[in-house]
């Protein structure tokens, strides 16, 4: 296979993975802050979910193992686990390793969600914020197709996107708190002909 191939074959991987991260990110929120959600929620909501960020790892280790066979920019094993190690703009690569430790984390937690404890996954699954916007910084810094105009207005509606369902969840949770909680039942007062009257009934009945 020819290294033009492989270098197509990692840039294409590399833009469809972070498309996927971000549909992933975008849909989360979408559920979460059941903005456009039927009550009760499809089941399929939760698998395209969780198939978005699925396929976002599968494009992710597409596009790292086509950089390792890569000859042009000559990338080694230690290069695309360890950042700053490679001489090929290494800052640019090291926040896509970054968002690359991130996408697993998020992953290996969601697939183990049964046998850890909730507070454990939800912190992780807080990453997916970082996990969209440090893939962002990886794309236009270190894609050569990054500032085409596809690309640039795919992430800015992205951006728009996450942004404004991002302050649409805090609203809500900040609604949440501030609801106040409701008030006890009391018992009814009954006024003493009405209690009079019902002590007769019962010394009749008895």
């Amino acid at each position: 296979m020819s290294s033009h191939v492989l270098w197509y074959s990692a840039r294409a991987a590399g833009i469809v993975a972070w498309a996927l991260a971000a549909a992933a990110v975008i849909w989360g929120l979408v559920v979460s802050t059941r903005a456009v959600a039927p009550r009760p929620r499809p089941a399929w909501w939760f698998d395209l979910h969780r198939f978005l960020g699925g396929a976002a790892v599968a494009f992710t280790a597409l596009h790292v193992g086509s950089i390792l066979l890569d000859t042009y920019v000559h990338f080694g094993p230690v290069n695309v686990l360890v950042p700053l190690t490679g001489s090929w703009h290494p800052v640019a690569v090291a926040w896509g390793i970054v968002a690359m430790y991130l996408l697993v984390a998020v992953e290996v937690t969601s697939l183990l969600r049964a046998r850890i404890s909730r507070r454990l996954w939800r912190g992780v699954h807080f990453a997916t914020f970082a996990l969209y916007l440090v893939s962002t910084v990886h794309a236009f810094s270190a894609g050569t197709d990054a500032w085409s105009l596809a690309f640039t207005g795919a992430a800015v509606l992205s951006l728009l996107a996450v942004g404004g369902l991002t302050l649409l969840r805090v609203w809500q949770s900040t609604q949440r708190r501030e609801r106040p909680a409701s008030a006890p039942i009391r018992p009814t007062r009954l006024s003493p002909a009405v209690t009079a009257r019902a002590s007769s009934r019962e010394r009749t009945t008895a």
